[in-house]
């Protein structure tokens, strides 16, 4: 029963977060670029309507979140809220009043499969409800590392989108883990610190990963190359995490492993699929629609 209400919430999460999405492709093109880690561009955005609207369709999903990391395993939880791409290329094709073609279909049976066939196989169960602050060291140094390494490469090379959907995806995966773990001591309110740590990190954390979000989405596109790096690090990493800090078990037979690993790697391709075929699908309707706009443009450069 549990485990049913976690599944619920966190495909209900997965929509929000999708429509969340959308809104705020919409607003980042609206605004001027700012510099790499530019707090700046978070300030230029809360005077978009949309994007005030997409900052509370984020605070819905993440309490739908919040609730299903409450009463399933991290594990479990995570690969689920893949979905939010395909209800995010739903929503953008009822937007544009076009179907998704043969190539984004079969993107989104491939992700839908994938994630299916992994959740049935690997059964993630289990899990602890707190951590000590000493056992975290790892990841948070694990955590800076790769932020360091994915915002020098960013400043390194002009509009490195993958390398702030990389490092987004990483803050994200780690903030779902500490999510988890706030909703089991939120009891405690702002304690002593070294016994709240979890609060602490994430009221850091979760901005950082925000403003990445944001930056990585200023590539002008909804279903973009940066959007798959992102959904598909944040499962991964969060994966890793609820094995090797939370003690979630997997099925762990030969063939268990094999198949996981398989049904991963199909949920990872048809995240891709998506991410790569959507702005082509959407430029090729722009200029259908512009060409249909202006026949008279049209015939003249014939």
């Amino acid at each position: 029963m549990l485990l049913a209400a976690a599944v619920a919430a966190a495909l209900a999460g997965a929509m929000i977060y999708g429509l969340s999405a959308v809104l705020e492709q919409r607003s980042v093109g609206q605004v001027p670029e700012r510099g790499v880690f530019a707090p700046r561009l978070l300030w230029d955005l809360a005077h978009r309507p949309i994007w005030l609207a997409s900052i509370a369709a984020t605070l819905a999903g993440a309490a739908l979140q919040a609730i299903a990391l409450h009463f399933g395993p991290l594990a479990l939880v995570q690969p689920i809220l893949v979905c939010d791409l395909l209800f995010a290329v739903l929503i953008n094709a009822v937007a544009l009043r076009a179907a998704p073609d043969g190539v984004l279909f079969a993107g989104a049976v491939c992700c839908a499969a994938g994630l299916g066939v992994f959740l049935a196989v690997a059964q993630p169960t289990g899990g602890a409800e707190t951590v000590s602050l000493p056992a975290v060291i790892p990841l948070a140094a694990g955590l800076a590392a790769v932020l360091t390494g994915c915002l020098a490469w960013a400043k390194a090379a002009p509009r490195a989108t993958r390398a702030l959907a990389l490092a987004c995806g990483v803050c994200y995966g780690v903030n779902a883990f500490l999510l988890k773990l706030v909703t089991f001591s939120l009891a405690q309110g702002f304690s002593e610190p070294l016994q709240q740590w979890p609060l602490y990190t994430l009221v850091i954390v979760g901005p950082v990963g925000f403003l990445l979000n944001q930056q990585a989405f200023q590539s002008g596109r909804l279903v973009s190359p940066a959007l798959a790096v992102i959904t598909t690090t944040t499962a991964l990493v969060s994966i890793g995490i609820g094995y090797l800090w939370l003690d979630e078990s997997f099925a762990s037979g030969p063939m268990d492993v094999v198949t996981e690993v398989a049904s991963l790697t199909v949920m990872t391709a048809g995240i891709v699929l998506l991410a790569h075929r959507a702005p082509a699908v959407a430029r090729r309707r722009a200029a259908t629609a512009a060409a249909a706009a202006n026949p008279a443009d049209t015939l003249a450069r014939r």
